[in-house]
């Protein structure tokens, strides 16, 4: 008898190891499995956050290279602004040659300045005062009733570096 409940018991404790291990392997499969959807998610979180680094950077850069020559442009401004006196100058006087030459240059020069993105703000006499596009230098009398709040003269011209605006025009508004 007792080899009876020997193999009996053996049975039991075969049949016992072999649902244990079922049991362990299942639990261990589905570790696995959450480990392996934890990692998958970090990755894809990563993934993301590299994915949204590389476009701030590229539009960091963008407007780096749209802004990069800001220092020197400001610096270019007052000989613009030489240049445009002196055109002016020239042309009440009688040296059409010296006047030609000017002009070429100063040409050149703002078609050159034109092409790394500067661009002239257009303002025009009696045009409506605009405290986000000017700068009121002072304000006079107005000559006449339809000037007050418009710009009476432009004093210098503005300038714009690609959508910027590196310097406002400066004009005189009527009061």
């Amino acid at each position: 008898m007792s080899k009876k409940k020997d193999t009996k018991a053996e049975k039991e404790i075969t049949e016992n190891d072999e649902i244990q291990p079922e049991v362990q392997e299942i639990s261990v499969e589905d570790k696995l499995k959450k480990e392996v959807s934890q990692e998958k998610d970090k990755f894809l979180r990563l993934f993301a956050e590299f994915e949204n680094y590389k476009k701030r950077t590229s539009k960091e850069r963008i407007e780096l290279f749209k802004t990069a020559n800001e220092e020197l442009m400001t610096v270019l401004l007052p000989i613009l602004d030489d240049f445009d006196r002196g055109l002016a100058e020239l042309k009440k006087s009688n040296e059409d040659a010296a006047l030609v030459g000017m002009e070429l240059i100063n040409n050149k020069l703002r078609n050159s300045l034109s092409q790394k993105g500067l661009t002239s703000i257009t303002v025009n006499a009696g045009d409506v005062f605009d405290v986000e596009l000017h700068e009121a230098i002072t304000q006079i009398p107005a000559p006449s009733e339809e000037l007050k709040g418009k710009i009476i003269d432009i004093v210098e011209q503005g300038y714009k570096l690609g959508d910027k605006i590196i310097r406002y025009p400066r004009v005189v508004v009527g009061q």
